[in-house]
């Protein structure tokens, strides 16, 4: 099964699955399990040190740690040694950098989907397709993690919604509604505007974080272009020049222009951005919702005031939201314990794992693992994500689709919202960009 085939059969299988876990039949998988390892069982007792890298954010860091100690907790003779990397471009930099030079930690976290295919799986990943976790896992997530079809990954954490966190009482004092169209949300801009509250968050200090409009904005395009991801994969539609693409370079250029963005949004970063919207001193931040993780742990008494919309479309008919799967787990070729690392993907992987997390950080989405389900006692925001879920009302964001991400896309979007490029000139770069790195892929169609 090639790599856009992969991808397409996520889209159908993701949101049918994501949320009922635990009424899934054995997990279907891209090559049957032969001799699948005794998960339970350490392959050995003698004293051994994995390392696991993750990016550096607190949530990901607390989530990390509890992991190993549950862990090492079971299996008191392997001791897992936290690492940490950047976030953004400069992560993904340091994730191919590694593994290229061959100093990868045992296990790493990273994304799946679009961004895993750039690592060249096949090449510098260990084969996880037999492993016990296959078993419990939703389907949908393996063509996220798969090439040649052969599974490299496991689910790491939620699965999470992409669109605009907002603060429920700014939207009380207010007398706002949640918008459903990109009009009402900008209406609602002005009149937040005026009451001398930031609009917009934006925190281009992270670049990643300029990407959010673009990115989240993908359910309208698949609304508006049912056969965009493929025509995109097989190099036949372009954002440049499908209306339904571009939108979201130009709600970037719309941001600027407008004023909408706080005086410091070019350098200030992440934390700002989560302090601004914790605060309400900002009404938005277009968002994933994972950093729901950073708010309950540094404004516990604010996170229960925020709430979650897609980003809006044309449409209040076909109002929906864009989710992304869960990230996944990885194992290096290079690794030197690859019986000991397969055993702590394995937990990861699983109920206890699950629980381990959502110990140290309130679940931001759907788990992906079976058995495992969301609390009552879930963040609202979270809530509202089910319920586009629930109701038919969301769909995987492209990069869970196609295997094509172009790599500078955050740096384009800093452009964009900016005001040093039109959204139709970012959106031309972009197209570019994409271009090379399908041709990376070896995807056919991209030779000229």
């Amino acid at each position: 099964m090639n790599a856009r085939s992969q991808f397409a059969k996520a889209a159908g299988a993701l949101l049918a699955s994501i949320l009922a876990l635990t009424a899934c039949a054995p997990a279907a998988t891209p090559a049957p399990a032969t001799s699948a390892p005794d998960a339970t069982e350490a392959p050995s007792t003698e004293p051994v040190t994995i390392t696991y890298l993750v990016d550096d954010r607190p949530e990901s860091i607390a989530s990390a740690e509890s992991l190993a100690a549950a862990f090492q907790a079971k299996y008191p003779h392997i001791t897992v040694q936290i690492e940490t990397r950047g976030q953004g471009s400069d992560g993904d930099n340091i994730v191919k950098t590694r593994l290229a030079t061959g100093e990868m930690s045992d296990v790493f976290a990273y994304n799946s989907g679009s961004l895993f295919q750039a690592l060249n799986p096949a090449q510098n990943l260990a084969d996880l397709t037999d492993e016990p976790f296959v078993a419990n896992t939703a389907e949908a997530f393996f063509p996220t993690v798969s090439a040649g079809g052969r599974i490299y990954g496991a689910p790491n954490g939620t699965a999470t919604g992409g669109g605009i966190l907002y603060n429920k009482k700014v939207y009380e004092q207010l007398g706002l509604s949640v918008p459903t169209t990109w009009a009402e949300f900008a209406a609602n801009n002005e009149k937040i505007k005026e009451a001398g509250i930031t609009p917009v968050i934006a925190t281009y200090g992270d670049t990643w974080t300029s990407q959010l409009f673009v990115l989240a904005d993908y359910y309208n395009v698949e609304v508006s272009v049912p056969t965009f991801a493929d025509d995109y994969t097989n190099n036949k539609a372009k954002y440049a020049t499908i209306p339904a693409a571009i939108k979201g370079f130009q709600y970037l250029q719309e941001g600027f222009e407008k004023g909408w963005y706080q005086a410091d949004f070019a350098t200030d970063k992440l934390d700002k951005g989560v302090q601004m919207l914790a605060e309400g001193t900002g009404a938005h931040y277009p968002m994933l919702t994972f950093v729901l993780g950073a708010v309950a742990a540094q404004y516990p008494d604010k996170v229960n005031d925020l709430g979650f919309f897609g980003v809006p479309g044309d449409d209040a008919a076909t109002s929906g939201a864009t989710i992304w799967v869960a990230g996944g787990v990885y194992i290096p070729q290079t690794t030197q314990h690859l019986a000991e690392a397969k055993l702590f993907v394995n937990f990861i992987a699983s109920v206890e794992g699950s629980d381990a997390i959502t110990a140290a950080v309130p679940p931001t989405g759907p788990y992906m693992i079976k058995g495992v389900e969301l609390p009552d006692t879930a963040l609202p925001a979270v809530k509202d994500v089910a319920a586009y879920i629930d109701s038919g009302k969301s769909g995987p964001a492209l990069e869970f689709v196609s295997p094509i991400k172009g790599p500078s896309l955050e740096q384009i979007c800093v452009a964009i919202g900016s005001g040093q490029m039109t959204a139709e000139d970012g959106a031309k770069a972009y197209d570019e960009d994409v271009k090379k790195q399908a041709q990376q892929l070896g995807l056919p169609g991209w030779d000229d």
